[in-house]
């Protein structure tokens, strides 16, 4: 039976969302959900569904939903995420925010445990790593490809430069953390995927002179150093438009380990391998041992793969610990942002980011 679902927020994401659901045969689109009047009609015109004002009218109208969407965005893209996210999760509902969870740490801690407290799914739309370049990267760990980590890193953004800068935006964006709020949940949260939990964060952010004479408060261009768990470290550069991404474009992952190397570019499109146990130049550009080459070239495509995992986790009853791009994986993703702010204010210090929740599990099912 297809699970029925709200969407809360009908911007253009709420659509993108929409748009899955009607094509999906485990989702059944039963309302929608937003404060501005012209938005909730033409979307419940669009999909022959009713449309509400509030999420308090939409539970009360609507008891049957088993998942509520909440697509909304606000400052930073995420401050209007909380207060739907905590109506559906006090309601018994499973939720899936999008991205960043929210653009305060706390808040997010707060969704989070009452998650687990009403024992619901909460999941996050991390969706960069829903991908066939990624289950390609996932098996050649598992095969033992990579062998012992050595390093990851990430290079995301946008690509642009000092003739194409338009200014410091609305409010919602002229703040000095907004580039970090809002795009380092995706870099990540693949990096996590990838190299497992990250122990230390080191920051130094910037801007360049046209934002300054602009009185733009954003530090667009992020770098960061991580050390993994695991004893490997990682690399992040992000920046918001500065300047031309060179080769692998706006989006490039590369893993590193003993027996091997991939690498990603444009998330959805191309895995290059290297094998390490075969015998290279020291001092060239080896010929790769593997190319996958997806002939996908649309980064929408992350999207329906993202939501039909959810829908599969929430019909499936997965244990909540195992729910794939988990409220608890998008909180890890706000707590190394907040460390990278932290590392910057002070000066670029090496910051633990906070524990995330500890896993109990169920001690009804087997481990």
């Amino acid at each position: 039976m297809a699970l029925k679902i709200a969407i809360v927020g009908m911007g253009g994401i709420g659509h993108t969302h929409a748009a899955c659901y009607r094509a999906n045969p485990l989702a059944e689109l039963v309302a929608v959900c937003d404060v501005r009047q012209d938005r909730r009609e033409e979307a419940a015109g669009r999909y022959g569904v009713p449309g509400v004002a509030s999420v308090r009218e939409l539970l009360e109208c609507f008891p049957e939903i088993d998942i509520v969407d909440v697509t909304t965005s606000g400052y930073e893209n995420g401050s209007w995420h909380y207060v739907p996210t905590m109506e559906a999760l006090d309601a018994g509902k499973h939720v899936l925010v999008e991205k960043p969870m929210s653009n305060d740490v706390r808040e997010a801690r707060e969704m989070v445990r009452l998650a687990a407290e009403k024992n619901v799914y909460l999941g996050c739309n991390l969706n960069h790593y829903f991908t066939d370049t990624a289950a390609r990267g996932d098996q050649l760990i598992a095969e033992g490809r990579i062998g012992e980590p050595v390093y990851l890193l990430h290079k995301m953004g946008f690509n642009g430069g000092e003739t194409s800068y338009r200014g410091a935006g609305s409010e919602r964006w002229h703040r000095p953390y907004s580039h970090l709020k809002a795009f380092l949940a995706h870099p990540f949260s693949v990096m996590r995927h990838f190299g497992g939990d990250i122990t230390h964060v080191q920051a130094h952010l910037a801007k360049p002179g046209v934002r300054k004479t602009a009185d733009d408060l954003m530090y667009s261009i992020n770098s960061i150093h991580l050390r993994f768990e695991n004893g490997s470290t990682g690399y992040l550069l992000s920046q918001r438009g500065d300047a031309m991404f060179g080769l692998g474009g706006w989006w490039s992952f590369e893993m590193a380990g003993t027996r091997g190397t991939f690498v990603i570019e444009n998330c959805v499109e191309k895995l290059t391998f290297w094998d390490a146990t075969t015998a290279k130049d020291s001092m060239s550009s080896p010929t790769p041992d593997e190319v996958l080459d997806t002939g996908i070239t649309d980064f929408g495509q992350t999207f329906p793969n993202r939501l039909n995992a959810f829908l599969e986790d929430v019909t499936n009853g997965v244990p909540r610990e195992f729910l794939r791009a988990s409220g608890r994986d998008a909180l890890a993703t706000l707590e190394y942002t907040f460390a990278a702010i932290r590392s910057f204010e002070e000066g670029g210090a090496v910051v633990r980011p906070e524990p995330l929740p500890n896993i109990h599990g169920d001690i009804t099912r087997p481990i």
